[in-house]
């Protein structure tokens, strides 16, 4: 039996869903403070998969994906979770969410999100956390799942988690099977 290696880190990203460009700005000042400059952020892309949010967070809703310069331990997700539930707590207003975040971690095999809500697909963390993968890289290209939300099925976000990976793959240590 061999001894097992230690994992690579990984990619840290989050997304930002808002209807208000000043609450997003707010978040990646936040967001920066604690994790560091970015390396990424994409263009605000229109969200149109649900109207779940808009109720709480008003509409139209953008999204802007940020990826993180520094690489990041692979458990540290959940402390990663727990801080950014901290961000959208001081950005509500009168109880209101205006920005949704949700961070995740990116390695040249998967993409993985952090949840507060468990489901079978789901594997628990710790301090409440659980992690879903929710993309897989096989033939050039991440994929979804059966459960993958739409919005990170879309091609608009696998473009982006592919060119993330490029990135990812000319500063990590790791190397593909």
């Amino acid at each position: 039996m061999g001894t097992p290696a230690a994992p690579c880190e990984v990619l840290l990203f989050c997304s930002i869903l808002y209807s208000s460009a000043e609450r997003a700005d707010r978040a990646v000042q936040e967001l920066e403070g604690t994790y560091g400059s970015t390396l990424f952020r994409s263009d605000p892309l229109p969200f149109t998969f649900t109207s779940y949010y808009e109720g709480e967070m008003g509409s139209p809703l953008h999204r802007i994906v940020l990826a993180f310069d520094s690489l990041v331990p692979r458990n540290s997700l959940p402390s990663v979770k727990i801080r950014t539930n901290g961000i959208e707590e001081r950005l509500t207003d009168g109880g209101r969410r205006l920005v949704n975040l949700d961070p995740g971690i990116l390695s040249l095999e998967n993409v993985c999100l952090a949840t507060t809500k468990p489901y079978s697909h789901r594997i628990y963390l710790d301090a409440g956390i659980w992690a879903e993968v929710t993309l897989i890289y096989r033939k050039d290209s991440y994929h979804p799942l059966e459960w993958t939300y739409p919005d990170y099925a879309s091609q608009e976000l696998i473009v982006i988690f592919n060119h993330l990976r490029k990135l990812y793959k000319e500063r990590s240590r790791c190397h593909e099977a």
